[in-house]
């Protein structure tokens, strides 16, 4: 569903316990929560033309309400983090509310990776309907890779971000996590024990274990840019998107 009118808070900062970090270990870590509220269309119309904060959904409570839900608690899992902030944003919004993104960022949750973030969006607008997508985003790697003879002799630094769009669920309750960090563990390591032509041999041997790692992953997308490839330019990449039921 795509609303025009949404009430939202952007990246809260607190410390939560949502399992294992990236030394392995059940403790308070940095998490950033970011929560959308998509009301119904037109339904800040009233609040648009009265200026009165009591016509529309107050951020102010939705933030405390977030916070104190979530703050100092222990879960374990992502997925129990963004079940307890849903209830917190349909309870708070009623009627108002069609649909409920929640986006958690876990900085320290992969070790390579500058991010890991699990995007939730929860819609009621026909039938109960949950989508998630998680994201690894910048993870650097040392690679054997290219066709010229220096590129045969040194490992070069390969940025690549990856995209793992799951099944839709039908629950409130969200289903476990497939364990991510496994799984980005397991192609580091088949990476690291690699060399590699091309980019692109490269980018869909990622896209090939990152969608047979679960039977709940649809599809992954995987973009990696190599920044010492071309002289003048930024970087020079590749980005290959395949569903799951293409690679069986």
């Amino acid at each position: 569903m795509s609303s025009t009118d949404v009430v939202f808070i952007d990246s809260l900062h607190l410390a939560v316990d949502v399992g294992p970090d990236w030394w392995g270990k059940a403790r308070p870590q940095p998490v950033q929560v970011s929560v959308y509220l998509h009301l119904q269309p037109s339904f800040l119309n009233t609040s648009g033309s009265s200026d009165n904060v009591l016509d529309s959904i107050h951020y102010g409570h939705l933030s405390k309400a977030v916070s104190s839900s979530i703050s100092g608690s222990s879960f374990t899992g992502v997925e129990k983090l963004v079940s307890a902030v849903n209830k917190e944003a349909f309870t708070l919004a009623g009627a108002a509310a069609a649909e409920v993104r929640v986006v958690v960022n876990l900085p320290k949750q992969i070790l390579l990776a500058d991010g890991f973030s699990v995007d939730t969006v929860t819609s009621l607008s026909d039938a109960l309907e949950s989508t998630r997508t998680v994201s690894i985003k910048d993870l650097v790697l040392p690679v054997l890779i290219g066709v010229n003879p220096p590129e045969r002799e040194a490992k070069q630094r390969v940025i690549t971000n990856i995209t793992f769009h799951e099944r839709p669920s039908s629950s409130l309750d969200q289903r476990p996590l497939p364990d991510y960090p496994a799984v980005v563990a397991a192609i580091v390591k088949d990476i690291e024990a690699s060399s590699y032509l091309t980019l692109e041999a490269f980018v869909m041997q990622i896209v090939r274990s990152g969608c047979l790692a679960s039977d709940n992953i649809d599809r992954v997308t995987v973009r990696s840019q190599k920044p010492s490839a071309v002289s003048f330019a930024h970087s020079s990449g590749v980005e290959i998107t395949r569903r799951r039921a293409e690679l069986l």
